[in-house]
């Protein structure tokens, strides 16, 4: 019997945000400039499809300084003024997928690089001397090594380092998600890429990746195991940038009414060069166009995690933390074995903001805001 279609299957295909829709663009080139105001004057954080559509659109370009101002207000009632740290550990550069984007792809060739549950252990350690309490494991897809018994095993380790451990590597099932939650892992981070299909096949030739449905309701299952956090974002780049945000509202939405007990955060990766890259891509993202993005995020969701990695420079990180952003990485390395130093691998991408967490977390401090390196406690988990 064919599968079930699953709600947010349903929502984006009913409002053809899988698609690159013209009805759509057509209703953002068609907002007024008092339609901007009106929903700038709005009780702010409260979302709506026409509100998001407004604070995308050319007229928006008039009012950036007053979202600006709408958004760092209503980020620091929400937030305060703390801005959390967070670092990947990276313990797998090989992948079975062939992304046209992505230094890890298959195709991509490079020096791959698996790290031992000792390796990768030691790679925490020097994470945790630099004070970070929050990790993120990243990975390639690898499933014949980054086992779920491997993730389980790495985590019971680093339990005794870290108050906060999220993943980020390839779709799981339920069962998968809900075993990793119990051995101390809290957070998923997982992006759709690109909402439009046939963008996202373009991009995914091939590989467990290349299904789109698969990816697009790993959330569901993530949040039905119970994790505390899910991360969601598009890499800006591949499609048309207004017609993600709209989709990606759209999911976080859906998400945050099902599974209110966790956070919901988004992330802007923009894209960045890499080993292999296969193709040539006509949606680069600028900065003034992804600071609006943010902004019109911010406005709609006002609970939301927003999240900007190394992947952005400095300075822009700097006038971000301003305004929207909750949470940053800071000194990442995207190879396996990185902070170590004695292991050369293919990189994922290259890193623009090359800073120590040292030195990032005084810019967070000289800018009048306290970095967090922890953002809870363990003692208030229910793992023993």
């Amino acid at each position: 019997m064919e599968q079930a279609m699953s709600d947010i299957r349903i929502i984006l295909e009913t409002k053809q945000l899988d698609t690159c829709s013209s009805g759509w663009l057509e209703a953002i080139e068609g907002v007024s400039r008092a339609d901007v105001l009106r929903e700038i004057d709005a009780v702010p954080g409260k979302y709506h499809i026409e509100r998001l559509i407004a604070l995308l659109s050319p007229a928006a370009d008039h009012f950036l300084e007053q979202m600006a101002q709408v958004g760092r207000q209503l980020t620091i009632r929400r937030f305060g003024r703390t801005i959390q740290l967070y670092v990947p550990l990276y313990v797998s550069n090989y992948c079975i997928n062939s992304c046209r984007y992505c230094g890890y792809s298959s195709s991509a060739g490079g020096d791959c690089t698996r790290l031992t549950i000792e390796e990768a252990l030691a790679e925490a350690d020097i994470i945790a001397g630099e004070g970070f309490r929050h990790i993120l494991i990243v990975s390639g897809e690898d499933p014949g090594f980054v086992t779920v018994d491997y993730l389980a095993e790495l985590a019971a380790g680093l339990r005794k380092r870290f108050s906060s451990i999220s993943v980020e590597i390839y779709p799981l099932d339920r069962e998968q998600y809900r075993r990793l939650f119990e051995a101390g892992i809290d957070g998923v981070t997982l992006y759709q890429e690109t909402y439009d299909r046939s963008v996202y096949a373009r991009c995914h030739p091939s590989g467990p990746k290349s299904d789109y449905d698969r990816r697009l309701e790993t959330h569901d299952l993530a949040g039905s195991a119970g994790m505390r956090r899910m991360g969601i974002g598009v890499l800006l780049g591949l499609g048309d940038w207004r017609l993600e945000t709209l989709a990606l509202a759209e999911h976080a939405d859906y998400l945050m009414k099902k599974y209110w007990r966790s956070q919901v955060s988004f992330s802007f990766p923009r894209l960045r060069p890499a080993r292999g890259m296969q193709a040539e891509f006509g949606h680069l993202v600028g900065d003034r166009d992804m600071v609006k993005m943010m902004l019109a995020l911010r406005l709609c969701f006002a609970d939301a995690g927003i999240v900007l990695s190394t992947r952005e420079s400095a300075s822009l990180r700097d006038n971000l933390i301003r305004l929207c952003v909750t949470q940053i990485s800071a000194g990442s390395k995207t190879s396996p074995g990185g902070y170590g130093g004695h292991i050369q691998s293919t990189r994922q991408f290259e890193i623009d903001d090359e800073r120590t967490a040292a030195e990032v977390a005084a810019m967070i401090d000289a800018a009048g805001f306290q970095p967090v390196w922890k953002d809870w406690d363990k003692a208030f988990s229910v793992l023993p």
